[in-house]
């Protein structure tokens, strides 16, 4: 996501956090709360603690008691939406202004200018922040609070409460829609389901490249994709044996990030950037433009291939 707090962001997918540099070590400590377990009813009491004051469509303030503490994420309807009701899978427009837990004081808002995005249902949202706004509608605002972590004797995050408001959904395309291409000879095969899904053949005795290759097999009727914007993408991974790795179609949800500014590996926002929305491509990717040779990631060395369909882009 653009800008949203990183309180909101429960897992790292697979294409996150890639380079051909050994990444900087970012792993919570194993204490580090999960994002999964219920909240207890101390963390209820004291996110119904939190005040927003303010009308619906305009920045709020917000008061609490500090320091503010909970020990997993919680979250409550602070005002129902009157507008269209929401659904999974949309994607989400909203507004936000966050708070340090510990100090009071705001630390983050986009209300001076555009609004951020997310997926409705998306696993890489804590749960509590799907559930929160899964029967809502447009207009619904929200408080939303993540626990704080230590992460040495020395240094700690605190905790963070935010104040969210859908002001717009909007219902994203399932799969790329577009003029298909004609298959290009000697490059592995792709068949779609019934509900665009991808399988991949790889043809015998096929040599990884040593240069990226990245083929439209559709190419779609939007505007091309810029560096910098905010992309939904539905895609899998394959390794060069043909086993995949990562797909959003079986986790059942889109992925979003922003592209062409390192938030993926470098083969994607080098292969998707300037490929127009609608469009379904194939990225067959070398490993230093993957995962690099980092002795400690499972897919060091791989030649990764991907089909990849451009759902939104903005």
């Amino acid at each position: 996501m653009r800008r949203l707090a990183a309180a909101l962001i429960a897992t790292t997918l697979l294409l996150a956090g890639c380079g051909t540099d050994e990444p900087e070590e970012t792993t919570p400590p194993a204490d580090a709360p999960d994002g999964t377990s219920a909240p207890s009813a101390e963390d209820l009491a004291a996110v119904e603690g939190v005040t927003v004051d303010g009308e619906v469509g305009s920045a709020p303030t917000m008061d609490f008691d500090q320091p503010f503490t909970v020990t997993n994420p919680v979250a409550r309807v602070e005002t129902p939406g009157t507008g269209e009701p929401l659904e999974d899978g949309q994607r989400l427009s909203i507004h936000y202004v966050a708070y340090d837990g510990d100090s009071g004081e705001q630390e983050g808002s986009t209300w001076e200018g555009d609004p951020d995005s997310l997926i409705l249902g998306d696993p890489q949202l804590f749960p509590a922040l799907n559930d929160v706004l899964t029967g809502e509608s447009v207009g619904v605002r929200i408080v939303f609070a993540a626990p704080g972590i230590a992460m040495d004797p020395e240094e700690s995050v605190p905790a963070t409460v935010m104040a969210v408001e859908v002001i717009d959904a909007v219902t994203l395309p399932t799969r790329a829609e577009g003029e298909a291409v004609d298959p290009v000879e000697g490059l592995p095969e792709v068949t779609l389901d019934d509900a665009g899904a991808p399988s991949l053949e790889i043809p015998e005795g096929y040599e990884a490249p040593e240069e990226l290759v990245a083929q439209e097999l559709i190419v779609g009727p939007g505007e091309p994709v810029e560096a910098g914007q905010q992309v939904t993408f539905h895609y899998t991974g394959w390794t060069l044996d043909g086993e995949v790795f990562d797909s959003s179609w079986d986790r059942g949800q889109p992925f979003e990030t922003m592209i062409g500014v390192g938030q993926v590996i470098p083969g994607w926002d080098e292969g998707l950037v300037g490929q127009t929305v609608g469009s379904q491509v194939l990225l067959v990717i070398p490993p230093d433009m993957a995962y690099g040779s980092s002795p400690e990631h499972e897919l060091a060395e791989e030649t990764l291939l991907f089909v990849v369909d451009i759902l939104d882009a903005n």
